[in-house]
């Protein structure tokens, strides 16, 4: 029998029982759902009890998330919104180099802290320059698709 992994996601991928695991949970819990409503699940528990237990929307597709990257054999990292994260793991996060990331730091894009020399970026401060970023994007991306659609677009 394999060994049973305690260390978690973030230092390693998932082992091919976790993998099956998780997609067998997503499939469960991912029959159950009505899109924006609560689902009720029975649980057994020890001893043969079951216990009900209800997910609200938010949380379910939260945990629908995590169990779609596990099943899909990808690690993943939780970071808590107030966590501070240096300029290497913020740069992880937005896909581009460190070098890069200090750049939309120096001109404003992105706040930042001083701790000694080091910079440190708040998460919640990175998330919402992600959800600018991706609101940009998908506003010149709907821009160019009415130009092309107009046919003013060569």
């Amino acid at each position: 029998m394999a060994a049973l992994h305690k260390e978690r996601f973030s230092n390693r991928l998932p082992t091919k029982v976790e993998i099956n695991n998780a997609d067998q949970l997503r499939h469960i819990i991912a029959s159950q759902v009505t899109e924006g409503q609560p689902v009720d699940l029975s649980l057994a528990v020890d001893g043969g009890e079951t216990r009900n237990i209800t997910l609200m929307p938010a949380l379910t597709d939260t945990l629908l998330d995590i169990l779609r990257l596990i099943s899909t054999g990808r690690g993943f990292r939780m970071i808590p919104v107030e966590a501070e994260l240096t300029t290497q793991e913020a740069a992880d996060m937005l896909n581009v180099s460190r070098p890069f990331l200090i750049k939309l730091l120096e001109n404003g894009d992105i706040p930042f802290t001083t701790v000694g020399r080091h910079r440190r970026v708040r998460a919640e401060d990175l998330f919402a320059y992600m959800a600018e970023r991706d609101r940009a994007r998908s506003d010149a991306l709907a821009e160019l698709a009415g130009l092309d659609a107009e046919g003013d677009l060569i």
